[in-house]
């Protein structure tokens, strides 16, 4: 990934992402923020038990890394939902008050920064260039198993008509094969995921999910995988298993207003 730093901010990007002027996005750090340990620094959930108003000020970080866009939360339960806005529709529907509960958005909207925001689970950035549609995706292994990515591939082709050819897609840093055990897998994922296990009760959700990403439609060449295991990195990255109580860091995808 490429490292990148406004505003005072380091953050990273996706070398493939980062080709299009159009858009902007980013896949911050734990750090350069206000909460304190066990949230230390740039947590950005209200959700874990930290302070709300270093949460609040920690989102005006980002925000100001984003041309000071919205930023638009999902409201994140491990679920297939998938919400999508479309500057076609009237202004006061194109995004409400407050997102139901969803773990994909999709929009056209520019000037809207769609915010997904994890601590071992996937995020994934989608970009059809053709189109001008943005999409992010939460996953973790609840969403691996249900196809949530598919599902949100599915919508852009029914709503905003992209042909998942054209879509550029980036994977964040999240629990590697390395660390993602699951002792009682037989209960909980389904034996058709089984071949991603190691000889041990290890599992691949990178792989998972770039093969269901080629599986949409999407071309091998336009898939990012960061390949940096948030356990393993907890000095960067949140980590629910590595840590327990922590915070929960954001990727963050939007269109600009004008290309530059």
């Amino acid at each position: 990934m490429i490292s990148v730093k406004r505003n005072g901010t380091s953050f990273f990007q996706f070398p493939n992402l980062s080709r299009f002027s159009d858009i902007r996005h980013g896949i911050f750090t734990r750090k350069n923020g206000y909460s304190k340990a066990p949230y230390k620094s740039l947590n950005t959930s209200y959700s874990t038990g930290d302070d709300g108003r270093n949460v609040k000020l920690n989102r005006s970080v980002i925000s100001k890394c984003f041309d000071g866009n919205e930023l638009v939360f999902a409201r994140q339960v491990h679920g297939t939902n998938v919400v999508f806005a479309k500057k076609s529709i009237t202004l006061k529907k194109r995004f409400p008050d407050v997102i139901p509960e969803c773990d994909a958005m999709i929009t056209d909207i520019k000037k809207r920064s769609l915010v997904i925001q994890v601590a071992d689970c996937q995020s994934i950035l989608m970009y059809d260039p053709v189109r001008q549609v943005i999409a992010n995706v939460h996953s973790g292994w609840r969403g691996s198993i249900k196809n949530i990515i598919g599902r949100t591939i599915s919508v852009m082709e029914r709503e905003f008509d992209s042909k998942p050819g054209n879509i550029v897609t980036g994977i964040t840093p999240s629990l590697g094969p390395c660390c993602s055990e699951f002792v009682n897998y037989k209960d909980e994922i389904p034996e058709n995921f089984w071949k991603y296990k190691d000889g041990s009760d290890y599992f691949d959700f990178w792989a998972i999910s770039v093969n269901q990403l080629c599986d949409a439609g999407v071309l091998k060449k336009n898939i990012y995988l960061s390949e940096i295991c948030t356990r393993c990195n907890t000095d960067l990255f949140f980590s629910f298993r590595g840590e327990g109580t922590t915070g929960r860091f954001a990727a963050v995808i939007g269109l600009r207003s004008t290309a530059t």
